[in-house]
C-alpha cells in the first residue's frame, strides 16, 4: 500500500472509495461499528450500473434489494420508506438508476457520519503514522 494513498484517503471519502485497498480497509473499520453493509451496498450499485443486459439487470437488482433494501433484510441498509418502497415497485422492470436515490443516502450516509469517524480510527491512525515514516 502506497504511502501517497494512505494520505489520499483523508482527504475525501471519494479517494477512498477509489481505492481497492481503501475500500478494503474502510469495510474492515466499518465491520467493527457493524455498519459495513452501507459499504457493500454502494459497491453493489456501482456495479449494477456497469451492467449492460436487461436480464442480467433484472437477476442482479433482485439479488441487491433480497441482500441490503427489503424489510428483515440480512444487510438490511437504513433509507426511508419512500426509497424502499420505490425500489420495490421498479423491480418487475429495473433500469440502471433503479437504486441511485437509495445509493445517494447511503454515501451521504458514509460521507457526514461513518468517513469522519474513520478518519480518527485506530486503524487509519496507524495506517497514517506508517506512510508518514516512509
Amino acid at each position: 500500500m502506497a504511502p501517497v494513498d494512505v494520505m489520499a484517503w483523508g482527504v475525501s471519502i471519494d479517494h477512498l472509495l477509489e481505492c481497492k485497498t481503501g475500500q478494503l480497509v474502510f469495510e474492515d473499520f466499518l465491520r467493527t461499528e457493524y455498519s459495513e453493509e452501507n459499504l457493500l451496498f454502494w459497491l453493489a450499485c456501482e456495479d449494477y450500473k456497469k451492467i449492460a443486459r436487461d436480464t442480467e439487470m433484472t437477476a442482479a437488482a433482485k439479488r441487491i434489494y433480497g441482500e441490503f433494501v427489503q424489510v428483515d433484510a440480512p444487510r438490511q441498509i437504513n433509507i426511508d420508506c419512500v426509497t424502499r418502497e420505490e425500489i420495490s415497485k421498479s423491480l418487475s422492470q429495473p433500469g440502471p438508476n433503479c437504486f441511485d436515490r437509495a445509493q445517494k443516502l447511503i454515501y451521504g450516509l458514509m460521507e457526514n457520519d461513518c468517513y469522519p469517524r474513520f478518519l480518527k480510527s485506530e486503524i487509519y491512525q496507524a495506517l497514517l503514522e506508517r506512510a508518514e515514516q516512509q
